[in-house]
């Protein structure tokens, strides 16, 4: 079946404001070989991830975690949005690397952005780096049931270095800090045309953090052995993203009554640029009808679709009234697809 966007799909809200934050000055490949003493191959991020630089707050010496850099890109994206933090009626924030367990990251970001007690929907969503396209579909869709919603705020975070290990030479290059955050008024002029999300549950052993939680506490023989934070039990499929995006795509742009080509600007996950050029040569489109900034950031996660999108907005890659399509995987296996008009 196909649907008619002008009327069984449509969701009028528009994203009104953008911000980013990344912590300290960017950190090159060979200087984080300095700073942490871990060898790895340069050559190969950067010519095959195409990542070249990063930024890492515990390296810069900055106390600073994933609140931090959540409610540092929220004010960005209200200001750029001209408006005060206290008009949010709803603040939720995508990420797979929360501050506490309890309470929600998304609570400690209000309260200091608000100050104190206000009507405002608040909490978290979890779907590893899936989360914020996630959450940018909650947040469209209670908007369209509840008209006094009028601004939603929608932040993507990442602080994954806190949980990685100094000597793995592995991961440390890939993953970075930063956050990413938008702003969608109710009833704008934008719209909402269509998500898709995938879920494969069996994948959950793959990677993950998988002490701290209700199962493993970390005990000091994990500590003394480094089997906590961050760990990589199983070797994830190479080619998986190369698989799965292209039929997701064409599932998500099914639902919408669109074809590829009228797709004007393509997000996907920051952590491969090689993945991108072949998805995009798949899809027989022109690169530059997608943004990669992970020479700039490397991986953020979470963070790493808001992200990419402020900078191509900065930067004129897109303009209102473009159609935006946006895909994340994260670990699980989650991926989260949107197809929206800016």
């Amino acid at each position: 079946m196909k649907w008619d966007i002008s009327t069984d799909m449509k969701i009028q809200t528009e994203i009104i404001g953008t911000g980013i934050y990344a912590p300290g000055k960017a950190i090159t490949n060979s200087e984080l070989i300095e700073l942490s003493g871990v060898e790895f191959d340069v050559e190969k991020f950067e010519s095959k991830l195409g990542i070249k630089s990063r930024h890492i707050a515990k390296y810069r010496g900055l106390n600073e975690t994933t609140a931090d850099f959540a409610t540092r890109a929220a004010e960005a994206a209200i200001a750029n949005a001209g408006l005060e933090p206290e008009e949010m009626d709803m603040i939720i924030v995508a990420t797979d690397t929360p501050e506490y367990i309890s309470p929600a990251t998304s609570v400690v970001v209000q309260g200091r952005l608000q100050k104190g007690q206000q009507y405002c929907y608040t909490y978290d969503v979890s779907a590893g780096c899936a989360s914020f396209g996630l959450a940018y579909d909650n947040a469209v869709r209670i908007m369209a049931t509840d008209q006094t919603i009028r601004y939603a705020l929608v932040v993507g975070v990442y602080n994954m270095p806190s949980f990685i290990h100094d000597d793995s030479k592995y991961t440390l290059p890939v993953f970075s800090d930063g956050a990413g955050a938008v702003v969608i008024k109710n009833q704008g002029n934008g719209l909402h045309l269509a998500s898709q999300m995938l879920t494969d549950g069996t994948q959950y052993d793959f990677i993950g953090i998988y002490k701290g939680g209700a199962r493993h506490q970390p005990t000091i023989k994990d500590i003394e052995a480094k089997t906590y934070g961050l760990e990589s039990l199983k070797p994830l499929p190479g080619d998986r993203n190369v698989d799965l995006w292209p039929d997701l795509t064409e599932k998500l742009l099914d639902k919408a009554g669109m074809s590829v080509d009228e797709v004007d600007h393509f997000f996907f996950t920051q952590i491969n640029a090689d993945v991108i050029k072949r998805v995009m040569g798949i899809l027989n489109q022109p690169l530059e009808k997608t943004t990669m900034i992970m020479d700039r950031y490397a991986y953020t996660g979470s963070g790493c679709i808001p992200m990419a999108m402020h900078r191509a907005i900065q930067e004129s890659r897109i303009k209102k009234g473009d159609k935006v399509l946006m895909m994340a995987s994260g670990a699980g296996l989650a991926v989260s697809s949107n197809l929206l008009v800016y």
